[in-house]
């Protein structure tokens, strides 16, 4: 079986480095979710400040809650990036073959970016979904990852998926700002070895600072779509709410519609900082670690192509 091992290399460090990120962020992360998920009605409003989620979590003594489907997330964070890294190695590598190129331009480093964006989002859109419902629930009322997807009928599971893929721009963007920036750095950079490109990795400081930049970017352009997203895979904020109306508040349009004419064109941008924040430092952190294992991820996978060779030569000679 031929195997991309630098594509495997990739998705691996990938993963783990979000894996992590994710983790360490994940408090942030609920605040911000349940912060954006919030629609103002009739001129009120439970959150005011990013604070205030906090400080719920603190006043009901449910602190433990901020880490409320911790689980799936980092399921569904270490299955998207693998895929996500993997496809877009495979398809970068691919490209170069096929096109006989040295490197890859702009926007072809945006259509191999959105298309492995795409297949990820499609293979893990139940478990994005299941993620934030838990989130946005009542803190001590999160419900396990499979009542949580058994809920509804399986269409339920695939909420906002239509957003998911648009957003694929998202990280097009952002890695492809993070890749012509390296690239820039690291051709900038002497290198002793020539031959072992496929090693080069920056320091910890400049990957955290590239990463930080490119995430900026990408999400104040897509904020918008971020935040509609975040509505329609919300969880219900009245488990008492008929299911009729709560599927008529999860279409885009309505969603829309609704944040248009209750908090008028900012609010599009509601949480935008929160957002900055918490998505900044953590591709900040993926990639930073990424770029700091993916070195010894790949000599890694090699030793073990080497051993497996060498397993598969002694069967051969007995």
């Amino acid at each position: 079986m031929n195997v991309d091992l630098e594509s495997l290399a990739e998705a691996t460090s990938g993963a783990i480095g979000s894996l992590l990120s994710t983790t360490i962020l994940y408090p942030l992360d609920t605040c911000k979710t349940k912060y954006q998920a919030e629609a103002r009605s009739h001129g009120l409003q439970k959150y005011k400040n990013l604070s205030d989620v906090l400080w719920e979590a603190v006043s009901t003594r449910q602190l433990l809650s901020l880490y409320q489907g911790l689980g799936t997330k980092n399921l569904q964070s270490f299955i998207s990036q693998f895929i996500y890294f993997y496809g877009y190695s495979y398809f970068k590598r691919l490209y170069l073959e096929k096109s006989g190129y040295k490197s890859i331009g702009t926007s072809a480093n945006l259509i191999i970016a959105a298309a492995a964006g795409a297949c990820t989002a499609i293979a893990t859109q139940p478990l994005d979904t299941a993620a934030s419902r838990m989130q946005t629930s009542a803190f001590g009322k999160s419900k396990g990852l499979l009542k949580t997807l058994t809920e509804g009928n399986w269409s339920d599971a695939f909420d906002g998926l239509s957003i998911s893929l648009m957003l694929t721009s998202n990280p097009a963007i952002q890695y492809t700002v993070f890749d012509q920036l390296k690239h820039r750095v690291l051709t900038n950079k002497p290198n002793k070895d020539d031959k072992r490109k496929s090693s080069a990795s920056l320091s910890a400081f400049m990957a955290f600072l590239i990463g930080a930049v490119s995430k900026s970017i990408a999400t104040v352009l897509t904020y918008p779509a971020i935040r509609c997203k975040v509505i329609i895979q919300a969880a219900d904020p009245d488990e008492s709410t008929s299911e009729k109306k709560a599927k008529s508040q999860k279409t885009v349009s309505s969603v829309l519609y609704g944040i248009w004419k209750s908090e008028g064109v900012l609010g599009f941008f509601k949480g935008l900082h929160a957002q900055i924040l918490k998505t900044v430092l953590s591709s900040a952190l993926l990639l930073m670690i990424k770029e700091k294992i993916s070195a010894t991820t790949w000599v890694l996978i090699l030793a073990v192509k080497k051993y497996l060779l060498l397993q598969r030569g002694k069967i051969k000679n007995v």
